[in-house]
């Protein structure tokens, strides 16, 4: 048999040629291959006919111009790049947050093997694109570059060459289909090739591999399947019918071949799929009595329609697979990310609390996380799952006040069919089920009615769930972590929270700190912030001293958007005039509080204010305090002012309003500040 001719097309002889070695290295029996450049001369005018053209992305301007460079009616494919898994690992080895030029012909194509790299993970450094007539140098010590070393810039300490890139198994696989070259894809030169390439798209690679050594590719693809699978060309002409379809269709696919898919399928949109080219989404069918799922997707190859597939699903056999399978799916996505090490801070705060909650975390018993808004409680729930010893379990977080009171049962608890209208057909599980062998953390936990406090104490005593409207108990073994931002002993003191579950949930608990405690733990914060949203800026030292200063009511969350928000500002150096506007009050007027209240003492402060507005008969709110503190100066924080406020109630000196209420002086209270005892 006379040998193929593959013509190699490039934009860089030295690319062209690498690209020429790989297809050459597996298909030299069987082909022929030679290189044009572009950079060369050797790509302009008409090339000689070949089997097959693959050419570069980057060789010509666009495909049309690709078209008049090669003769009438040839085979065009373009080439896929990807790098070697041992070139991977060495960059994985880079040092965490290093700011690394990667160096290539074009800005184009450094832009593109970037984007490749982060697809592969290698997420730990700063990529820098760097090309010949970049607009200017990037300060980096490290350089990476396929085999573009003379483009790096001169300064640069180290110089990492990866050599060209490779062509991907994938791209391959396309050349032996196009010049029906398939059995060279069963030698162990291919094997070893593919296994050596890296590939986001490894579970494919394995089973076309699995397929071409069975010598039966589309035939297993089709039975591994536990969908039905009905196939037709672009004529509508039945050419595939899997053994699942024939089973749910009751129709023999040896009696079908060949024939029009309207006239053996009329309840599957084949024709209308063809037409428009594009994928039908499932609908139900009835079949033989029984209820189908059905749907339609085009196979479109160089921009034609070649064919079309149908995906059929017997409804009981979906269920059947989400009810095995259930626990495994949900589990999945339910995996703690964070463990102590990601908790940004070297204060003395946050050590005590870290090696609190670190010793903690092997314990079984409930966990309460104390804080304000914004101080990193979820992060701290999900490290101390990392730390429990049921790390290998799941760890399923949900934000208690987030849901109506109705919802919120069938979340936790499940439901079973039947059970309100709109509920899925055989139930569901709720996430203690969900969280069995692992963690739950409630957040937002003083959200919980007194009603569902009740169902879920008995859940924590006996270790077992009854689903809605369900009769039988499940058993489940789950370690709580829960979370509250407001003072849980002031809800159980008014009767809206239930005391014998807040004891159950408080066996450990355990104080966030905010941020105003944490010292210069703030600018260590910040500047994390900032690498992670690849940020270019600095503090000038009276923006430090106003951050020292500043009270952050919303903590964490409240820096990092601070943080974020001086990125787009364009200042390298962030002076007053840079500050967001929601970090400080315009207005200078100075707080109208009698003299003798000082910074020392915030119980006072307190105190003055409510007896302000108890002279203006009005009420003072949690916020509008923490507002009246900023204007002042007076360090108070969300949790320092919700204390106080419960110490004065609990002295009879104000009467502390929930919501909107804001809260007032008593007669007691104001006699004590006229007094001056205080």
């Amino acid at each position: 048999m006379a040998k193929k001719k593959i013509s190699v097309i490039a934009l860089d002889p030295r690319a062209a040629e690498s690209y020429r070695s790989d297809i050459a290295g597996l298909f030299a029996d069987a082909a022929d291959t030679s290189v044009f450049s572009m950079l060369d001369g050797s790509a302009a005018g008409v090339l000689d006919r070949a089997d097959l053209f693959v050419a570069s992305t980057d060789a010509y301007g666009s495909p049309e111009e690709l078209l008049r460079h090669i003769p009438i009616d040839s085979q065009t494919m373009a080439v896929e790049v990807s790098f070697r898994w041992r070139e991977l690992r060495r960059l994985k080895e880079l040092p965490a947050g290093s700011r690394v030029l990667f160096v290539n012909i074009t800005q184009t194509m450094a832009r593109e093997a970037i984007a490749q790299l982060e697809q592969f993970g290698i997420t730990h450094v700063q990529w820098i694109p760097f090309y010949p007539g970049a607009p200017e140098v990037p300060d980096a010590r490290i350089a990476v570059t396929p085999d573009e070393a003379r483009y790096v810039p001169p300064g640069v300490e180290t110089v990492i060459d990866l050599g060209q890139r490779v062509c991907t198994s994938g791209m391959m696989i396309e050349i032996a289909l196009r010049l029906g070259l398939e059995d060279l894809l069963e030698g162990p030169a291919f094997q070893e090739y593919a296994r050596s390439v890296a590939t986001d798209n490894y579970s494919f690679d394995r089973m076309f591999a699995r397929s071409v050594r069975l010598e039966s590719q589309f035939h297993i693809l089709m039975e591994s399947l536990e969908d039905g699978v009905i196939g037709v060309n672009e004529r509508g002409e039945i050419f595939a019918c899997s053994r699942h379809a024939e089973e749910m269709t009751c129709i023999s696919a040896s009696l079908v071949q060949g024939r029009r898919c309207e006239e053996v399928f009329p309840y599957i949109p084949f024709v209308q799929c063809l037409q428009s080219r594009r994928t039908l989404p499932a609908k139900a069918v009835r079949v033989n009595g029984v209820n189908l799922s059905v749907e339609v997707v085009p196979v479109i190859r160089q921009n034609a329609c070649i064919g079309a597939f149908a995906l059929l699903q017997r409804f009981n056999d979906v269920e059947a697979r989400q009810s095995d399978l259930r626990n495994q799916l949900f589990h999945k996505g339910h995996y703690a990310k964070y463990s102590f090490a990601d908790v940004i801070g070297q204060s003395d705060t946050i050590r005590k609390t870290k090696e609190t909650l670190g010793r903690m975390a092997r314990s079984e018993s409930p966990i309460l996380l104390i804080g304000e808004t914004g101080t990193g409680k979820e992060l701290f729930a999900h490290a101390v799952h990392q730390a429990s010893l049921r790390s290998d379990g799941p760890f399923v977080p949900i934000n208690v006040a987030a849901f109506p009171e109705n919802l919120l049962e069938s979340e936790l608890f499940g439901y079973e069919e039947g059970a309100f209208t709109g509920a899925k057909k055989g139930g569901r599980p709720g996430l203690f089920e969900l969280a069995h062998r692992g963690t739950l953390f409630l957040d937002e936990v003083e959200g919980m009615s007194p009603a569902l406090q009740v169902k879920l104490l008995r859940t924590l005593q006996e270790r077992e769930v009854m689903r809605v409207g369900g009769n039988r108990i499940i058993h489940v073994d789950v370690r709580v972590v829960a979370a509250t931002n407001e003072a849980l002993e002031q809800k159980v003191r008014e009767g809206t929270f239930r005391r014998d579950l807040y004891y159950r949930l408080s066996t450990l608990p355990v104080l966030i700190p905010p941020l105003t405690q944490r010292g210069d733990d703030l600018f260590l914060l910040a500047d994390h912030f900032r690498r992670k949203l690849n940020g270019s800026f600095r503090l000038t030292p009276q923006v430090e001293d106003f951050f020292r200063r500043h009270t952050w009511p919303g903590n964490i969350r409240e820096l990092r958007n601070a943080v974020e928000y001086f990125i787009y500002t364009g200042h390298e150096d962030i002076t007053m005039e840079d500050l967001p506007p929601t970090l400080f009050l315009s207005r200078e007027t100075p707080l109208p509080a009698p003299a003798e209240t000082t910074l020392a003492d915030p119980f006072r402060f307190v105190l003055a204010q409510l007896y302000d507005a108890s002279e203006a008969g009005t009420s003072t709110g949690r916020d509008k305090l923490l507002q009246k503190a900023r204007e002042a100066r007076v360090p108070l924080s969300q949790q320092e002012v919700r204390s106080i406020l419960s110490d004065m109630a609990a002295r009879g000196l104000a009467r502390v309003s929930r919501g909107r209420g804001g809260s007032q002086l008593t007669p007691k209270g104001r006699s004590l500040w006229e007094s001056g005892q205080t």
